[in-house]
């Protein structure tokens, strides 16, 4: 797979903005291997990793659910995030755990070759009666106290939440971020992309979304609401995921900017502040700045900064006289166009660049 998707986490490059959910019992390094040429990270799991968990985790195989039981945990997850590694995905550990310590000797024992989810996402009673799963969403300062623990050790940290649980979803997931962790992982639920672009408004966390993909139109529909990445668990056969993959590739060929957001007029999320014309007319731009208290010359003076010695720039002869406030390049328009073709500028490029105007807009909003 070529770089085409410019995505990183910390300093790990991803292949492909598309990854695989734990599934207890089921999603081991040999399920993540087989599936590897499709897949960008492999959340393998869910481990029930201490006493009350594992316990858990029995009365729930009693009861006829699947799930991992090794007789050395920490033994085991290591074998399988070094299966995972071999296939050329980043590994993912999805961890239950009742309390922090055996999270941060998991992380001394395995490093930083791994991502470590928290598991706050489980909602099987026995799990919630452990402390662990959705028992978090309820009791977030002991949630972020396993973030704040596991940042210390010096890994990647993400938090797997299932919306609508938490009081508010978006405060929630800015107190993660601001606890430390590096990713959210959600599962959306019955919720929809309107919850997730919320999240996305809160904070500038990686945010993976979960629940419901099936094709390519489902995972772009997230994508245009604030998912930098997607997930799959019960659908993530090949013939789903492969077909996944090449429509991606191909749409962001031709765009360019493979989540790029609808515009904030249609429902899009704060990165699409980086389409918004001159805030001159009554228009959601002006209410969204009200919300993030940025005042009409602020955005002016910070799109004009992000786009400095940019081919966004220049654009004399379009509507406001800079590429800076053109709109996507699937909405049409022949000054966009018109200006685009003079300067010989293909409209996937266009769009890279406004991806990076939009990563400058949320960096000056969320530092």
């Amino acid at each position: 797979m070529d770089n085409i998707y410019d995505l990183r986490i910390g300093d790990r490059q991803v292949s492909i903005p598309v990854a695989i959910s734990s599934m207890a019992g089921v999603t081991d390094g040999a399920y993540i291997r087989d599936r590897a040429e499709y897949v960008g990270i492999g959340f393998i799991g869910g481990y029930a990793i201490d006493e009350p968990t594992i316990s858990a985790a029995r009365e729930l195989s009693h009861q006829g659910r699947e799930e991992f039981l090794p007789r050395d945990p920490i033994a085991e997850i290591a074998a399988q995030v070094a299966l995972v590694e071999s296939a050329g995905v980043i590994p993912g550990i999805n961890i239950r755990a009742s309390e922090v310590n055996c999270m941060v000797a998991l992380a001394k024992e395995i490093g930083d070759r791994a991502i470590y989810e928290i598991d706050a996402h489980c909602r099987q009673q026995a799990m919630i009666e452990a402390g662990c799963g959705e028992y978090l969403l309820t009791n977030p300062q002991k949630l972020l106290s396993y973030v704040q623990a596991l940042k210390i050790t010096g890994v990647t940290v993400s938090v797997k939440i299932r919306a609508g649980v938490a009081p508010n979803d978006g405060e929630l997931a800015r107190l993660l971020w601001k606890a430390g962790a590096d990713i959210i992982h959600v599962d959306l639920m019955d919720f929809g992309p309107i919850k997730l672009r919320d999240i996305r408004n809160a904070c500038p966390v990686f945010l993976i979304a979960n629940n419901g993909i099936t094709d390519f139109e489902k995972a772009k529909e997230y994508f245009a609401h604030g998912a930098d990445m997607v997930s799959l668990a019960r659908s993530s056969d090949v013939k789903t995921l492969s077909a996944i993959s090449q429509a991606l590739a191909q749409f962001t060929r031709e765009h360019g900017w493979y989540n790029s957001p609808k515009q904030l007029c249609r429902g899009g999320d704060i990165r699409s502040l980086a389409f918004c014309c001159l805030p001159v007319k009554p228009c959601p731009l002006l209410p969204a700045l009200e919300k993030l208290k940025i005042s009409p010359q602020d955005f002016v003076a910070m799109k004009m900064e992000g786009v400095k010695d940019t081919i966004l720039e220049g654009g004399t002869s379009t509507c406001f006289g800079s590429l800076a406030y053109c709109c996507k390049d699937t909405t049409p328009c022949m000054f966009r166009d018109g200006t685009l073709k003079q300067a010989g500028i293909k409209r996937s490029v266009y769009m890279q660049q406004k991806r990076e105007l939009a990563r400058k807009i949320m960096q000056k909003i969320f530092s």
